[in-house]
């Protein structure tokens, strides 16, 4: 005969028809029950201390789980020898596990010291006396306020048909899960960087109608340089759109998914649901595949947890709560740290800018927009350019020595003014040395023209050149020659060799030197 289990409600409809005043023959009828049955329980029952004559008063649920307890005391399947031998191996069964050796490892142990028990039973040993498999408790994550939190994911999708070249690209995707209404928004890319990053967020704002206040995500490169539990390093250029926008960043902890759960396993479901089965040529046809099943099909379905309609919660709930959505597109900046090369140029996004003379071999924090490139040391704007495209140069002439620029830039006309303060016939003469159609092949003589003015006076040298004008001789090599032998003006000053140290007076000797003359050949010398 099977065994027919008395359940609670049963247990205590007996109990209230009894203190009704039922007979238990009646009860046991009405509750298809035996009239021992019902004896047994109410025998427990006045062994508690109630009597019929009590009443329904006396019907608690403490009386209920007494009677329980007295009538169906705890059973269960008596242990086996597995069960000893598993008991008396505890130290070396719970060394093992404590060491991650699997279960099925340790029984193999066992079995070369002798030691024969079933896996099953090591199994339940394992799990009710070692906490084999036991977890930590889960506790769930509020939701939050409205429009105060979304959470961001990303990870691989399906690929896209082949293009003409039969090759196929697979892509990725943001995805973004508010908080509260689990409003989903995915954002398919080629690659993830932190541009895309920035496009995905403002394509997300736009699909939201708003911003949320936080935005959390997990440990990627593109957003977090350096993760930590407590000080995360984030990417300056995502840190200053997240200051723009007016978001605060939140990010996890590594290896922790319980931190962004709403989002965490959502990138097989949209990978299948989404993108499962469809065949888009492109990334464009991947995000209007995604916009529609983002606002159509998952935002019109009820959620599990909810149990409402992620759109409708969305715009009933949290849509007004959303700060203002963007009224401009955003500029993605670019920061490096470019080096200033000896010629002062520094290289940013392929095109480079002039630093002054100080700061040659040194590594400088720069910031490119599409408007300006600034640039800093040690938190110092130092200088600020307009924006050139990649190959070109930005300069500015204060940066440079004036006579190295002129030159660099091929600039003639500064020569020439420089010569004409020398005198009016050598800044004719500049001019006619870069006459030729290549002036810049002149440039040197016209150096070397200033050069011997500056040696020998303006007014020397600017004779000269009006005497080699008027016989049109240009050159410069030949004017060195003329001016050297010009005779009509005065030589140079000579210098003057000072008088040695060594060369003194006779006044400053100590004895004075006797005049003598020599004795002449045949003389008599001193007697």
């Amino acid at each position: 005969m099977a065994f027919r289990e008395v359940t609670v409600l049963e247990v205590k409809e007996i109990l209230r028809q009894w203190l009704a005043g039922v007979p238990k023959r009646r009860i046991a009828q009405q509750l298809g029950l035996d009239v021992k049955t019902v004896r047994r329980y109410l025998a427990a029952a006045k062994a508690c201390g109630v009597e019929q004559a009590h009443g329904a008063a006396a019907l608690t649920d403490e009386l209920v789980a007494a009677v329980l307890t007295a009538t169906q005391p705890a059973t269960g399947r008596p242990r086996g020898d597995g069960w000893a031998t598993c008991e008396a191996r505890r130290s070396f069964i719970e060394k093992h596990i404590d060491h991650g050796v699997r279960l099925t490892k340790v029984r193999k142990l066992l079995g070369r010291e002798g030691v024969a028990v079933g896996y099953q039973t090591l199994r339940r040993f394992a799990l009710e006396q070692l906490g084999f498999g036991h977890s930590p408790p889960s506790v769930p994550v509020a939701d939050g306020e409205p429009g105060a939190e979304v959470q961001v994911d990303t990870g691989w999708m399906t690929m896209l048909e082949p293009d003409m070249l039969g090759r196929r690209r697979r892509f990725r995707a943001w995805i973004f899960t508010a908080g509260l209404s689990r409003h989903r928004f995915v954002y398919p890319v080629l690659h993830e960087t932190t541009v895309t990053a920035i496009e995905a967020c403002e394509a997300a704002w736009e699909f939201f109608g708003g911003i949320f206040k936080v935005i959390v995500v997990d440990n990627t490169k593109t957003i977090v340089t350096t993760a930590d539990a407590l000080a995360p390093k984030l990417n300056e250029t995502f840190l200053e759109y997240s200051q723009a926008r007016g978001f605060v960043i939140d990010t996890t902890r590594v290896r922790h998914p319980k931190d962004k759960p709403r989002v965490e396993r959502s990138v097989q479901t949209v990978r299948d649901d989404c993108f499962g089965g469809e065949r888009l040529h492109s990334i464009e046809a991947a995000r209007d595949r995604a916009l529609r099943w983002c606002a159509s099909e998952y935002g019109c379905r009820r959620h599990s947890t909810t149990l409402r309609l992620p759109l409708e919660h969305f715009q009933a709930v949290e849509k007004p709560a959303l700060l203002p959505p963007p009224a401009a597109p955003y500029d993605v900046p670019i920061w490096c740290d470019p080096k200033v090369a000896p010629d002062q140029f520094a290289q940013v996004a392929k095109g480079l800018y002039s630093l002054p003379l100080d700061y040659r071999r040194k590594y400088l924090r720069a910031r490119a927009d599409r408007q300006l490139v600034r640039f800093w040391l040690h938190g110092q704007l130092v200088k600020t350019h307009p924006r050139v495209g990649p190959g070109r140069r930005s300069i500015d002439a204060a940066d440079f020595p004036p006579e190295s620029l002129a030159t660099a830039q091929r600039d003639g006309a500064f020569w020439i003014r420089k010569a004409r303060g020398h005198g009016e016939h050598v800044s004719r003469y500049a001019e006619a040395l870069l006459a030729g159609p290549a002036p810049w092949m002149k440039m040197r003589q016209v150096h070397r023209l200033i050069g011997l003015a500056e040696r020998f006076g303006g007014g020397r040298v600017d004779a000269s050149c009006l005497t080699a004008l008027a016989a049109g001789m240009v050159d410069v090599t030949r004017l060195d020659k003329l001016i050297r032998l010009d005779t009509r003006l005065a030589p140079p000053p000579t210098n003057v060799i000072p008088l040695a140290r060594y060369l003194r007076p006779p006044s400053q000797y100590a004895l004075p030197l006797a005049s003598r003359e020599r004795p002449t050949e045949g003389e008599d010398r001193d007697p």
